[in-house]
């Protein structure tokens, strides 16, 4: 069998990232983009590391909040990490800089280790895992940076001079931007600039006042990513999940590496004696699998008879 296949968008989601100075609108625009990504009847979730400034577009639209105090990275991937379990179609972090700069974020961590070499390659997981967090999300997953800012004098439309705010590099580690599909830089007119693309229709655009209009050319982009097929819950768990007879059958939760090993090991006749009266337990580490596995929680789940559906059957 080749190692290689047809190249496809399909189950693909968009990620994209918003940065410029105070005033130029990420927060509002990234929600107008969220909105239109998921239609008027999906789930939005915003990760607010502004003391609760997201929520005051709440009268703009409906989403759901989580407010974070301290930024470590840890605490971003554990909000993701809900949002995922929670099935939010988009998730919106405004903003992602706090993880970097933010009380509890990397350089503070770094500073409170003495700034030592080996503090470095300490935070360097952290990091890492934040990223993959983003990159793997189940979903849509826009994120805003903060800028450096500084101020250029340019001649307005009446030929006076007036000085104008501007955003230089993202405020995160040096390339982050490489890790998303769409990145636009916002200047305080509002005005989206689009600095790297994927989707070749919009590479290089300008966008004043952007909003659902580009939800629609990122949809059209990937429309040929045909929606992620359902996890396929069983009421009652009387046959083992099909499986790869030449898949070896892990002895434990940790021991799982692919997504069939982790299917294996759930449809283990002897499975159920292993979880019983140590469900909680089970969740976490089937969880945890499935991150390894590169498998969406609910379908781990419900491989290992461990989702609610599979408990109600079991009542």
């Amino acid at each position: 069998m080749s190692m290689f296949k047809k190249a496809t968008k399909k189950g693909q989601s968009a990620r994209m990232a918003l940065f410029g100075p105070a005033g130029s609108g990420k927060t509002y625009t990234s929600l107008l983009i969220a909105r239109g990504l998921v239609g008027p009847g999906g789930r939005v979730a915003v990760i607010d590391t502004e003391r609760g400034s997201a929520s005051k577009y709440s009268d703009v639209d409906n989403f759901d909040v989580c407010e974070l105090s301290t930024f470590a990275p840890e605490e971003y991937v554990e909000a993701l990490r809900g949002a995922a379990e929670a099935g939010y179609g988009v998730v919106v972090i405004d903003s992602l800089s706090h993880a970097w700069e933010g009380e509890g974020g990397i350089l503070d961590q770094v500073d409170k280790r003495g700034g030592r070499f080996d503090a470095w390659k300490e935070m360097t997981p952290q990091t890492r895992a934040l990223i993959d967090m983003i990159l793997t999300y189940p979903g849509h997953v826009i994120v805003t940076m903060r800028s450096k800012t500084e101020y250029v004098v340019e001649k307005n439309e009446r030929g006076k001079s007036e000085p104008r705010k501007i955003g230089l590099a993202p405020r995160f580690k040096d390339g982050m931007e490489y890790e998303f599909d769409i990145v636009g830089e916002m200047d305080d007119a509002n005005v989206m600039r689009i600095t790297k693309s994927r989707c070749v229709a919009l590479s290089g655009k300008s966008i004043s006042r952007p909003g659902k209009d580009l939800s629609r050319a990122i949809l059209s982009w990937l429309g040929d990513a045909a929606p992620a097929e359902p996890p396929r819950r069983e009421q009652k768990r009387e046959s083992e999940p099909p499986r790869n007879e030449h898949v070896r059958t892990p002895e434990t939760f940790d021991d799982c590496h692919e997504a069939d090993e982790l299917r294996a090991f759930c449809g283990q006749r002897r499975f159920r004696r292993l979880v019983n009266g140590k469900r909680g337990i089970a969740q976490e580490k089937c969880r945890e699998a499935a991150d390894r596995c590169g498998v969406s929680h609910d379908e781990a789940l419900a491989w290992a008879g461990l989702d609610s559906d599979a408990a109600e059957a079991a009542q």
